[in-house]
Formats: structure tokens, C-alpha cells, sequence
């Protein structure tokens, strides 16, 4: 009954869509015909939305009578029989009202569609029938199906309950496999719930029992961290015959964020918020962080290379080292060869560049950022140049030099004092380079 009622509010906003674009089509040759007194030269829309068409009331007022009929069945799938609706505007009624109420009806018809959720969430009754369905078809005992109908009864009936836990309560009062699935899990024995699992693959196990308890354990197996095991139990259930599909999908989810399978822990996310409100309010806020934390995460970072080790630390503690794991550490070390080996090709292009500055030829080398002595070995010479002699230039009086020297040594390292000293030294010995 849901189903057919989500398919007819499709239907309805399908048709109320392509409607109202194919009454904002011009009609062709509007003008020319307009011209020659043959028809009304404005689209249909401007008949609805406003315009002056003059001559046609009639025409006007039953396209917008039409209008108000399909908004009226809209209303009436959207949101049921008991709906209060607007009253028919009249050919005489404003154009401007009618055209907002028009183009606010269609926005809201594209959002609903756009928006409209894959999945349903089953109330307490419909699982409640489910159940009692299977009551009726299994070969326990009588006494055993009353008691697993008395189970259902009182714990889905508890405020707050999970109608998952309470479901696999009551299929384990009345079939001694459930029983046993439920005890191998609380011994956190992935060996002894293999074992315990055995009778899935029977053809004639109830594949509504079969799926209960497979999303049951593998929600078990997430809460343990053991991820893989519990994404090889409900990878493939179906969320329309899932008793808590949120569960499923949050579940789900968590498990491919784990395991960095990220396109398909999106999927699971965005399938999960789309009855967002709906959902419990744990599984909506750490949803919309999972998606955050997923979309920023990129293949072969440092970010992505730590979460992998993270992961073979997990599979070690739970005592795991077999083929899986030893994958995940080749994958690691071969992801931190790459990194090494990117890194050291961008040292050497750096250095080589920083090189080819330094002794580029031409003088075209960058100049140091800091005054500083440079790592050149040459002798410090310049090319000598005839300036004259007249003037004595460059010869200081022997107090001026000291002075000079003094000062430098105030407002400069050291290595400056030195340097300036055999300069003057040269000049007084007249030395120079030949």
C-alpha cells in the first residue's frame, strides 16, 4: 500500500512538471497569426501567469481552471484525502496571485521529486505480521511458537525498543539455530559463528529468517570492529525485505569507510540520508560525518597510507595475519616506496635548479637573500680599472681608517672588520691583482 501510494505522488509530480514547461511553450507563429486577427499571440502561460489576452476569458479562465484541478490532485496524493484546498480562481480573480501560486506549486513538485527517498522504514506492525507469518510456517512446537510470540510482544513493545533485537529474540525461542548464532556471537568467536551459521545455505531455510539474523550478526560483528566479516554478512541484503534498513545501510557504510572502499560507503551514506529526520539521530550525525571524512580522503596520501596501517594493526589484534592482512602491508609498503620515490625525484630537481642558479653563465645567478659570506673558493679579486691617481683616491688618512674600522666593527660582524682590514692593507702595500 505505501509503495502505491510513493508511486502515484511520482506520477502526479511528473505530470504536474511537464504540464506547467509545456505551458511556458510559445505557440508558433504567435506574432504573425496575431497580426492577422487569427488566434491569441501569447503562450499559454501568459494566459495562467498574467497577460492581457483580450477577447479570450473564456480560454483564459478554463486553462487556469485547469491548472487548479491538477494542483488539487497533487495535493491530494501528497498529502492525503484530508487535505484543505484552495478554492478555483475565477475569470475575473487577479493574474498575478494565481502566477506565484503557479510557479511555488511547480518548484515545490521538481524539490519533491527530486528528493523523493528509495526506501521505507517498516513501522512495528508490518514486522510484527512478518514475524507472525513465520510463526505460522515453522515446525516448532506449539508451546515454542506461542513463547516467541510473547517475546515480540514485550520487547518491541518497550519504549526506545529495537525491533531488530526484539525479532531474533523471538526466531530464537523457536529455532535452535538462531539460538546458536546468538550464542557463537557473544563468545566474539568468528570461528564458531562460521560454524553456527552453516544452515544459510540450506535452499529450504526462510530467507525472511535467514536475512533477520544475518543483519543481526553482522551488526554484532561492526560493533566488535571486525569489519570484514561483517560487511561479507550484509553487503549483499536487500534493504525492502531488511527489518531495520537504517541499520543496514549505517552499518554498511561504516564497514566500506573502514576498509577505504569509499565510492561505496558514499553510496551507502547518501542512501542512508535520504530519510534523514526519519533515522535515528545517531545514525544521521555520524553519517553526514563519515561522508565528509570520505570525500576529503585521497588515494595514496599520507592521510590515506596511515589509515591502512591502522587497519592492519586492528586485523593483528584481533589475532588475524593470514593472506588478507599481509595484502594490506604490501599494499602499504609499496604506497610508501612511491611516496620516497616521488619525494627524492623533487629534491633532486630542486637542488639541480638551485645549482644551475649559482652558476649559471652570463651572470644570470639569483643573488643571496642575506648578506653573507658565499661558499665560493675564488680569491676575491676584481678586475682592476684606471681611475686616475690624482686625488689620492681611496687612501684614508691613518686615523679616519681607524675609525672607519672601528665603526664597522660596531655595526657589523666580524667577517666585515676582516675584510675591509685587507683591503686596506693591499692599498697601503699597493698590491694588485694582475
Amino acid at each position: 500500500m505505501h509503495r502505491g501510494h510513493a508511486r502515484a505522488k511520482s506520477v502526479w509530480l511528473v505530470c504536474l512538471v511537464t504540464l506547467q514547461r509545456f505551458a511556458s511553450m510559445p505557440i508558433r507563429g504567435a506574432e504573425e497569426l496575431a497580426a492577422r486577427g487569427k488566434s491569441h499571440p501569447w503562450p499559454f502561460s501568459t494566459w495562467v501567469n498574467g497577460g492581457t489576452a483580450a477577447g479570450c476569458p473564456g480560454r483564459r479562465a478554463s486553462h487556469r481552471a485547469l491548472l487548479h484541478v491538477m494542483h488539487s490532485l497533487l495535493a491530494v496524493a501528497l498529502c492525503g484525502t484530508g487535505v484543505e484546498l484552495p478554492a478555483m480562481p475565477l475569470a475575473g480573480d487577479a493574474d498575478q496571485p494565481a502566477a506565484a501560486g503557479v510557479a511555488s506549486a511547480v518548484e515545490a513538485a521538481e524539490s519533491e521529486l527530486a528528493r523523493q527517498p528509495t526506501w521505507s522504514i517498516p513501522a512495528r506492525e508490518a514486522v510484527g505480521r512478518q514475524l507472525a507469518e513465520w510463526i505460522a510456517r515453522t515446525p516448532a512446537s506449539a508451546a515454542d511458537r506461542q513463547r516467541a510470540a510473547e517475546v515480540w510482544d514485550e520487547r518491541s513493545a518497550a519504549p526506545g525498543s529495537d525491533l531488530l533485537d526484539a525479532a531474533v529474540a523471538a526466531l530464537a525461542v523457536a529455532d535452535p539455530r538462531v539460538a546458536g548464532v546468538l550464542a557463537a556471537a557473544a563468545t566474539e568467536s568468528a570461528e564458531g559463528a562460521a560454524a553456527a551459521t552453516l544452515w544459510w545455505a540450506d535452499p529450504a531455510t526462510d530467507p525472511w529468517e535467514r536475512d533477520a539474523v544475518k543483519l543481526w550478526l553482522g551488526r554484532e560483528w561492526v560493533r566488535l570492529e571486525r569489519y570484514d566479516e561483517g560487511l561479507a554478512i550484509i553487503g549483499d541484503l536487500d534493504p525492502a525485505t531488511a527489518i531495520d534498513p537504517a541499520s543496514l545501510f549505517f552499518h554498511r557504510a561504516a564497514c566500506q569507510h573502514w576498509l577505504l572502499k569509499g565510492d561505496l560507503s558514499l553510496e551507502s551514506l547518501e542512501r542512508l540520508l535520504e530519510r534523514a529526520g526519519e533515522i535515528p539521530v545517531r545514525y544521521e550525525q555520524v553519517a553526514r560525518l563519515l561522508r565528509a571524512d570520505i570525500k576529503s580522503l585521497e588515494d595514496e596520501s599520507l592521510d590515506h597510507i596511515a589509515r591502512r596501517m591502522r587497519d592492519i594493526t586492528r586485523r593483528l589484534g584481533l589475532g588475524r595475519a593470514g593472506p588478507g592482512t599481509r595484502q594490506v602491508q604490501d599494499g602499504v609498503i609499496e604506497s610508501l616506496d612511491k611516496m620516497i620515490a616521488a619525494i627524492e625525484k623533487q629534491q633532486e630537481s630542486q637542488a639541480g635548479s638551485a645549482g644551475g642558479a649559482g652558476t649559471g653563465k652570463g651572470g644570470n645567478g639569483k643573488p643571496m637573500d642575506d648578506s653573507r659570506l658565499a661558499d665560493g673558493k675564488g680569491p676575491g679579486d676584481v678586475t682592476p680599472r684606471d681611475i686616475g691617481n690624482s686625488g689620492g683616491w681611496g687612501n684614508l688618512p691613518p686615523h679616519q681608517r681607524e675609525e672607519a674600522l672601528q665603526q664597522i666593527g660596531r655595526e657589523y660582524p666580524a667577517h666585515y672588520r676582516e675584510a675591509i682590514e685587507q683591503y686596506f692593507k693591499r692599498l697601503a702595500t699597493g698590491e694588485q691583482t694582475p
